[in-house]
């Protein structure tokens, strides 16, 4: 028998269940918990922020009342400097990052260190060091808290290593407070070493410290953590002048005596072209303004403005102050300084402003310069001048591009490329395509073949291409608008992916139209005809695109020249040992040029193609090389591109007037881009072993064929 369960309700003296009662109680406890709880932070918060220590940011426009600090003798110890630091073993990254991506820089206060007799350890703050540290103070990197700062900066003047004593300056920075052995700050040097070894690196025990220094050499600097800078010149402000008197002007002073006799057998074998001058040993021998030569007097570094070329030789230092003068001057610097590390090496590409001499090779200077085009000249001018205005022209042009290399180093993610350093903004020439300097190999090329109906050629040519092993996927663009392309079944079975794409209108420019389907970098743009092609062939230009990805790289090449009798250019197929086109019926590109050609050609050149129904491919040419400045580049030898179905019926008059309606297509062009942007190159690409006596077994592209 099952006995029902009854809950009976009961209530206490103040009327309410004892359940209740409870809650309340508990209630009422966690309300005064959590009122004691508020009490008690808001107190700390109170005394925590009465105790926060403010930082005030350094002042540099007073510095006439620094504070003296005598160096004791119980500090702690004097470390090394590690001449195998690396930023990986002796940074330590971790202190970086505490606002983001953001580098943080602290100067320490200034203050006059005096050894133990009462003598400043080193001379007075001079100028360009004040400017450095302003530098940093005015910048965005700048913090006045030192617990937040990736980056400590010592404010002991260490510029030039004549005004230290390098004992005491080591005792110095061993006693700041975040020293911690060197680690995570950064030395400024201009001058180092002294007579008579002239060491290329500060001679002060610093550890772990970054050393950004002029006048290293390929012995002492740590490559990746030392930082190369120019000898400041604070005469190297000079307006450039275009009328140049002088072709080669050697104007240090203090050369190398090897070096001496070598400029003076120059000038014996070449003196009209180089103007060597030396102090002026009759008037103030130790002026810096002023030189001679032959009891003339030029003034200096204005002198530098007059010549083309201005040598940069290695002394008893490897720094030299001549080198930002002649930037200045707009005169291109010859540097004959076979170990000496260029300012911002890792950075600048100094080859685009400098002529680099072996210096066992000086005797030649002359020859070699001349060998240089007046294109070239002016190139390496103009760009020379652009880096001194942007990284040299000041202290704080130094200062700050210092900063930035750390920045780059400390977060890598977010460093800039070789063009962000390297090319001026609004360049013509800017390279567009920002890939590494050989593209994937992995992704391999699709090639898009352009047909109307041609079934047969069409089939023959897709299973050529399927032996490229490079091949990715094949899309035909099928032109003909009336007829419907073969059925699945007539298709060649291969192993790789084949699409149909169908256009709407019979066009030309169909085949550069940027496809979704094309999912690789590289494009082998080619004609349904183009079945001579061996698979060995088209590897071999596809490894060739993959080492200039920017460039078109194909087969069948043409000229341009200049017709004196009519004043216009010329469309040329005679096969010279010159080309300045590669036509894209069998040529590799990358897909970015697609979606220039379709969206950003120039003038009515793309509508002009489509109605004439040729020359299409020149227009890419003159896409490419206006954009990049440089020129295709032809592989192979092979030249022969007949059309295997065509007669030979009215083949002369059909070529006469092709030729004449594309040369009629070069001159439109070239007066739509207001220039002629083609450029010729006498230069061809073959495999290595090509035409080497070799067994076959060793050669890698056996079927590549003459003609």
């Amino acid at each position: 028998m099952t006995v029902p369960i009854y809950f009976s309700r009961k209530y206490d003296n103040h009327g309410l269940y004892p359940n209740c009662r409870n809650i309340l109680f508990f209630i009422i406890i966690t309300v005064i918990f959590c009122i004691v709880l508020s009490v008690t932070y808001f107190v700390f918060c109170y005394r925590t922020t009465s105790n926060t220590i403010v930082y005030k940011p350094l002042n540099l426009e007073d510095i006439s009342n620094i504070p003296d600090v005598i160096l004791e003798d119980n500090l702690p110890g004097v470390v090394e400097t590690n001449t195998s630091c690396t930023h990986f073993k002796c940074f330590n990254v971790y202190r970086c990052g505490v606002q983001g991506n953001k580098l943080l820089v602290y100067v320490y206060p200034l203050k006059n260190y005096i050894d133990a007799s009462g003598k400043p350890v080193s001379g007075q703050l001079s100028k360009e060091f004040l400017q450095i540290l302003q530098a940093i103070v005015n910048s965005k990197q700048y913090t006045p808290n030192p617990h937040k700062a990736c980056i400590f900066v010592p404010s002991i003047d260490t510029l030039n290593q004549n005004k230290l004593n390098t004992k005491e300056v080591s005792r110095a920075l061993a006693s700041l407070e975040f020293w911690n052995g060197g680690e995570n700050h950064i030395i400024f040097n201009m001058i180092p070493g002294s007579f008579p070894d002239y060491n290329t690196t500060l001679d002060v025990k610093l550890g772990k410290a970054i050393i950004a220094g002029a006048g290293f050499s390929t012995l002492t600097f740590r490559s990746g953590f030392d930082i190369s800078l120019p000898v400041f010149s604070s005469i190297s402000k000079l307006k450039v002048s275009h009328k140049k008197t002088h072709f080669l002007i050697s104007a240090q002073i203090n050369i190398n005596a090897a070096f001496e006799q070598d400029l003076t057998e120059i000038s014996m074998t070449s003196p009209n072209d180089i103007l060597i001058l030396r102090p002026c040993l009759h008037h103030n021998p130790m002026s810096n303004a002023i030189r001679c030569f032959d009891g003339k007097i030029y003034k200096y570094p204005e002198v530098l403005r007059s010549s083309i070329f201005c040598l940069v030789i290695r002394g008893a230092r490897l720094g030299q102050s001549i080198l930002l003068e002649s930037l200045a001057a707009g005169c291109i610097p010859v540097i004959v300084s076979d170990s000496s590390i260029m300012p911002f090496h890792d950075i600048i590409d100094w080859k685009s402003a400098a002529v680099f001499i072996r210096e066992v090779d000086i005797l030649t200077t002359i020859k070699t310069l001349k060998n240089i085009s007046t294109t070239r000249v002016n190139e390496l001018r103009n760009h020379g001048r652009w880096l001194w205005k942007q990284y040299f022209k000041s202290m704080e042009a130094i200062t700050q591009t210092t900063l930035e290399i750390l920045t780059d180093r400390i977060f890598p993610h977010l460093a800039r490329n070789y063009n962000d350093w390297n090319i001026a903004p609004g360049s013509k020439n800017f390279p567009p395509l920002f890939l590494p300097v050989t593209a994937p190999k992995t992704h391999g090329f699709t090639a898009v073949v352009l047909t109307y109906d041609r079934v047969e050629l069409l089939f023959s040519l897709v299973n050529k291409l399927t032996q490229v092993p490079s091949l990715s996927k094949i899309l035909v663009i099928w032109n003909n608008v009336k007829k419907d392309p073969p059925a699945s079944l007539r298709w060649p079975k291969i192993n790789k992916p084949i699409q149909v794409i169908r256009t709407k209108e019979n066009k030309l420019s169909n085949r550069f139209y940027p496809y979704d389907e094309i999912e690789t970098e590289g494009v082998l743009s080619i004609d349904d005809d183009i079945i001579m092609l061996t698979a060995d062939e088209l590897e071999f230009a596809y490894e060739v695109w993959r080492e200039f990805p920017d460039r078109i790289v194909g087969f069948p090449s043409r000229t341009h020249t200049w017709d004196n009798e009519t004043n216009c250019w010329k469309y040329e197929s005679e096969w010279t040992n010159r080309i300045s086109m590669v036509l894209t019926g069998a040529a590799f590109h990358h897909k970015f040029w697609n979606y220039l050609y379709t969206t950003a050609m120039p003038g009515d050149i793309k509508m002009w193609v489509d109605q004439h129904m040729n020359c299409e491919d020149i227009a890419m040419n003159f896409l490419v090389a206006n954009v990049t400045g440089k020129a295709p580049i032809k592989v192979t030898p092979k030249k022969k591109f007949r059309c295997p179905e065509c007669t030979n019926t009215e083949m002369l008059s059909a070529d006469l007037a092709h030729m004449a309606e594309r040369t009629q297509c070069i001159n439109r062009f070239t007066n739509i881009y207001k220039t002629m942007p083609l450029k010729s190159v006498e230069f061809r690409a073959d495999p290595v072993l090509f035409k080497d006596v070799f067994p076959e077994k060793l050669k890698r592209f056996n079927a590549i064929r003459s003609l």
